[in-house]
């Protein structure tokens, strides 16, 4: 989350407190739901005009969840059964979101039982269930590394390229990224991330990829170079059996350069 915004004031506590909190002690979990989508309507109006290209309502969905876990917890509440029922019945994405940011400081001490609501949402045919899914999941992969990995495992082998296109994501080293075509587009924004840091890896990934004759594969490959090249550019070009390499507004043609 970042740092330096402070959206909660009193008053919005006040009504996090009674028609929300209160909703959830009594087992009335309409009242609730519609008492989330209100606080968080106040919650994004309370971010400055000049904030809100930074700060949206995906600040106000992280804000509210920590804020809910932290107090339901604290009163020793049954966190994972309400906020499941929550999940289930709400159809407004905020109040689904808030739900799932719950379980996933909830999934941080007990981990078995908050995937499936994940994969819910990865799966959803709302962009911005996916995008949650995806965000908030990620937080649970440093605390849990080896269930998560047998997890994700599982999911990519998927015929859902929606779940595919989850695992890639959660397992990005960016916190926020823009998607245009999923799965591939995720993998291979996947591996150009890695080759800043380990190079070779992804040059010998790239030439399986490639030589797979695979038009797919061929497509990440080219995508997971675009950091590649700008160090190596006649390398890149002879892995990928072209004589220029085009991304965005820049071309790398083989005729620029001169080998040594």
């Amino acid at each position: 989350m970042k740092p330096n915004l402070e959206i909660l004031n009193d008053e919005i506590e006040r009504k996090v407190r009674d028609n929300i909190i209160e909703a959830v002690l009594h087992g009335e979990c309409n009242v609730a739901i519609s008492g989330i989508v209100s606080v968080l309507d106040e919650l994004y109006a309370n971010i400055p005009d000049n904030k809100r290209v930074s700060y949206g309502r995906v600040h106000t969905i992280k804000v509210l969840s920590k804020y809910l876990y932290s107090h339901l917890a604290g009163i020793g509440a049954p966190v994972y059964q309400t906020v499941s029922t929550i999940f289930g019945k709400s159809d407004d994405y905020r109040s689904k979101g808030v739900s799932l940011g719950i379980l996933s400081f909830h999934g941080l001490g007990d981990y078995k039982k908050v995937p499936p609501h994940f994969q819910s949402a990865a799966a959803s045919s709302d962009w911005n269930m996916r995008e949650l899914a995806q965000m908030f999941f990620r937080k649970l992969i440093k605390k849990h590394p080896d269930e998560v990995r047998e997890y994700l495992l599982q999911l990519v082998k998927s015929e859902d390229a929606k779940l595919r296109r989850f695992v890639s994501e959660t397992l990005r080293p960016v916190q926020e990224n823009r998607w245009f075509t999923y799965p591939r587009t995720s993998v291979g924004n996947d591996l150009s991330d890695l080759a800043r840091r380990v190079p070779n890896l992804v040059y010998d990934m790239a030439r399986e990829l490639v030589d797979s004759g695979d038009e797919n594969s061929y497509w990440i490959a080219y995508r997971a170079c675009r950091n590649l090249v700008k160090k190596e550019p006649i390398k890149v070009m002879d892995l990928l059996r072209v004589n220029e390499y085009e991304y965005k507004k820049r071309v790398h043609r083989r005729s620029d350069y001169k080998r040594d």
